[in-house]
């Protein structure tokens, strides 16, 4: 599973940094060293794009993995290139971005948006699979999430738009009902289907999300 990023326009970075002239930029080692956004290659390129800017670089980073417990040693080991900066520009996901931000009392400002959580079905090719939405569907639907898979996220089967195992919202994409019906007949669970989900109930991901584990 992997954070899925694009970097963002560099006139939207360059407003974001108005009025912060020297910046200390980080990377990550693991998700956007594998989106192109954000390992030592982006790294350098965004330090000469800021360079043209006007901007003082005060150091760069890639952290091997930069929502984990490295961050903080890392911090520490750069502890005095990061102080001379006004803010951190972070190429990492929104992950990254969160758990800079508890060790530093400057700007973390992100370079990258997070996509989605996905996992790699074929070499390069990565989907979203699991929207985190607290009531999962997958032992009735044969492992494949209808809230992620399918364009209108509906779970008592497919609209009336599919039309030869095709999405009405996209007619390159596989409905994810149609996927779900071939491999639930495969299993011999067919009368799944017409097992009646409620509505949603939300409450379940009541944001800001959180757990304790007892």
């Amino acid at each position: 599973m992997k954070s899925m990023t694009k970097q963002k326009p560099i006139e939207e970075i360059q407003q974001s940094l108005e009025g912060l002239d020297k910046v200390f930029i980080v990377g990550c080692g693991t998700c956007t060293t594998l989106t192109n956004t954000g390992g030592v290659e982006q790294v350098e390129e965004m330090k000469e794009k800021l360079q043209e800017m006007g901007k003082w670089l005060t150091g760069t980073l890639v952290i091997p993995t930069a929502c984990d417990d490295m961050t903080d040693v890392a911090m520490k080991e750069n502890e005095q290139a990061i102080r001379g900066a006004d803010c951190l520009l972070s190429m990492s996901c929104a992950l990254g971005v969160h758990r800079l931000s508890l060790y530093l009392d400057i700007p973390v400002i992100p370079a990258v948006d997070t996509l989605f959580i996905g996992v790699e079905e074929t070499p390069g090719y990565f989907r979203e699979a699991c929207a985190q939405c607290g009531q999962c569907f997958l032992g009735i639907t044969a492992g494949i999430c209808p809230i992620t898979a399918c364009h209108k996220g509906l779970v008592n089967g497919p609209c009336g738009g599919t039309n030869n195992g095709k999405c009405e919202v996209d007619k390159e994409k596989d409905c994810a009902w149609t996927l779900i019906y071939n491999r639930l007949k495969e299993q011999n669970r067919l009368h799944l289907m017409r097992q009646y989900q409620p509505p949603r109930n939300h409450h379940v991901t009541l944001q800001p999300k959180s757990m304790k584990i007892s």
